[in-house]
């Protein structure tokens, strides 16, 4: 049975049956690439807070950036001087590139300016901020004087054993700087401090505002409490048996006494045949790389349109305009109010857009036609947007579709999605047929005698060539002075084809023949008809 009620709504009317106002959270480590895997979090979170809103919710969005998390390795994509900061809090090492404040800028900084452009606007938190202003410093006391109580939580739940010298707090050593090799020694809760021994052979003391954090596990349930966090998406890895998830309820509600959030279990985002996206194994596209090849409201349909439980297998090269073509026929549908819109698809398609979204009204595929016959020309792209019937007003939001449609075809566009249209008339053109060779010179003659032609015109005239009686076909009976030929439209459009490209096939030949002046046509198709290669030696 299909669905009638979208998940986001489903989740919003489960919350708002406890209380009237929420906050969604959202929070992932920069420790690497941020990819699309992670913007399925985002997302998830953006469209239940949009649910929310819509059903009249008093509702806040935060996204906290888990910048105070130690570095855990060196990464492939790092250089091997790295090593002396593994174990170090991530917003205190140094810039990969050097242009920004620190490691986790570094990354952090794309993307937010992705989160901006998929029209998701949270409100940020940085982690190593909470800690140094004293946020956390209330919940550090309490997890130290509950240290035992937590421990049994943590044994209890995941069924592992908490080492006797463990501790629910993280010192930063303030030799060398890292916080995986300290051990607490002590604490003093009037004077806020807490004193540790490190690996490294330093012992100190250091404040609770800033000194160090919490462990991952009581981390996320301390959050919850200090900042009243109710619903969170989540990955599936965190929902485990036993998972930081099990213990967050337990620790959450016995030892700082706040309800758990109302959780969001997603699956992963498949890449092609590579399998699940990870920052740690490289296998990853970035959001930042993925919104310069796809529009941001498809990026939106692709998370959208799927339950969060389910996996989404994601692939940019022929699949992604499948996926494309999905989303702009939807909106198609949406603007045209067509009554064979079921509710369920009418709500995907209002939460995959977002405020501030630039949306071309050109099918991108259409613009891949476009881009390749005006030879990435962006003063030629706008004459063929505005000969092939659209609106040439917005340029921003046309350059921003041309620059997608760009970089997918030097990245991951299949061989026969690309074409080059050629100088002159092409070597193939001698393999052309008789018939071939008059249903050009035919074709010619009748587009030069019509006025502007459509797309979809022009589509129609090539298959007219097959009707007895047509124009066309008259045309061609003349050419060959025989009778009503009989006809084979895939014979023309393979002509048309050979004639531009030096190939027998190519992109849809409507849009395809509606980006060329009309006189460009009817000289090339003439001379396509009269071509031989003594001629052209």
């Amino acid at each position: 049975m299909a669905d009638t009620i979208h998940w986001a709504d489903v989740i919003a009317e489960d919350v708002l049956k406890k209380n009237d106002k929420h906050l969604v959270a959202t929070g992932i480590t920069p420790s690497g690439h941020i990819h699309i895997g992670n913007m399925r979090e985002v997302v998830t979170a953006d469209a239940v807070y949009r649910a929310l809103i819509d059903k009249g919710a008093d509702a806040d969005f935060i996204y906290i950036a888990d910048n105070y998390d130690p570095l855990r390795k060196v990464y492939p994509f790092l250089p091997e001087s790295y090593a002396e900061h593994v174990g170090k809090p991530i917003s205190e090492i140094p810039c990969p590139c050097g242009d920004c404040a620190n490691y986790a800028e570094h990354f952090l900084k794309p993307f937010l300016e992705a989160l901006r452009r998929l029209g998701i606007t949270p409100q940020v938190y940085r982690a190593d901020e909470m800690y140094k202003t004293g946020k956390y410093t209330e919940a550090i006391k309490t997890a130290l004087i509950k240290r035992d109580a937590i421990a049994k939580i943590l044994e209890e739940v995941s069924g592992k054993t908490v080492a006797p010298d463990w501790s629910p707090f993280n010192p930063r050593c303030d030799q060398c700087g890292r916080i995986t090799t300290t051990k607490v020694t002590g604490f003093d809760l009037e004077a806020e401090t807490v004193d540790y021994v490190c690996a490294c052979g330093h012992s100190g003391t250091v404040p609770m505002a800033g000194g160090g954090k919490l462990t991952w596990r009581v981390d996320w349930p301390a959050r919850w409490s200090i900042l009243g966090v109710t619903v969170e998406p989540f990955g599936k890895d965190h929902a485990s048996k036993g998972g930081s998830y099990d213990t967050g309820k337990r620790i959450v509600r016995e030892i700082f006494g706040h309800e758990p959030p109302y959780p969001v279990v997603y699956e992963w985002i498949m890449l092609g045949k590579q399998g699940a996206m990870s920052s740690s194994t490289g296998v990853v596209v970035s959001i930042s790389d993925m919104l310069e090849v796809v529009p941001p409201e498809v990026l939106r349909y692709l998370i959208i349109r799927t339950k969060p439980e389910k996996h989404i297998q994601f692939d940019p090269g022929q699949p992604l305009l499948t996926l494309v073509d999905e989303y702009e026929r939807l909106r198609t549908q949406f603007r045209e109010n067509d009554p064979a819109l079921g509710a369920f698809q009418r709500r995907v398609y209002e939460l995959s857009r977002a405020t501030g979204i630039c949306q071309s009204e050109i099918p991108f595929k259409q613009m891949v036609t476009i881009y390749q016959v005006a030879r990435g020309d962006f003063d030629r792209i706008l004459k063929i947007v505005k000969r092939s019937g659209f609106s040439t007003e917005d340029k921003k939001c046309i350059k921003e579709l041309a620059d997608n449609v760009s970089k997918w075809l030097k990245l991951y566009a299949p061989p026969f999605a690309k074409f080059k249209v050629k100088e002159k008339v092409p070597v193939q053109a001698a393999t052309l047929s008789e018939l071939q060779k008059a249903f050009l010179s035919a074709f010619a003659a009748l587009i030069e005698s019509r006025g502007e032609i459509s797309g979809e015109e022009y589509h129609m005239l090539v298959y007219s060539a097959k009707d007895e009686g047509s124009e066309l076909n008259k045309r061609i009976a003349e050419k060959l002075e025989t009778p009503a030929p009989q006809v084979d439209p895939k014979e023309l459009f393979k002509a048309i084809y050979i004639s531009l490209l030096g190939q027998s096939s190519g992109p849809k030949a409507g849009w395809f023949l509606s980006s060329f002046e009309k006189e460009f046509l009817v000289e090339r198709f003439e001379e396509a008809s009269n071509y031989s290669p003594e001629k052209h030696a």
